[in-house]
């Protein structure tokens, strides 16, 4: 269950990094509001996952699932570079997180 949480957790750090996006820079009030909300609650959700993951674990998944969100967002939405080394970095932050998981068994 900790797991399914942390999932959430990362996938709601995707939603506030994309709102502050769009907020442009905390001057679009519902972006803005978006984006703390989503804060506090993916954090509360990280909490809640902590009671029974590590923290170097749970901190790396839902880091690493915010960034891979973050740069997936950003490449098919936002129209950003996706480039050979910056899609090899995405990878090998993939290939992190699967590592990560699997030396937890479970």
């Amino acid at each position: 269950m900790a797991w399914i949480v942390l999932f959430a957790a990362g996938l709601l750090e995707v939603v506030w990094a994309t709102a502050m996006k769009q907020s442009q820079g905390f001057v679009r009030p519902g972006p803005t509001a978006i984006t703390l909300v989503a804060m506090l609650a993916s954090v509360a959700l990280l909490s809640a996952a902590m009671r029974t993951l590590p923290l170097g674990v749970a901190y790396m998944v839902w880091t690493g699932i915010g960034a891979l969100g973050a740069f997936a967002i950003g490449v098919v939405v936002l129209g950003e570079a996706a480039g050979p080394l910056r899609l090899a970095a995405a990878a090998l932050i993939l290939a992190g997180l699967a590592l990560m998981k699997l030396s937890e068994g479970g």
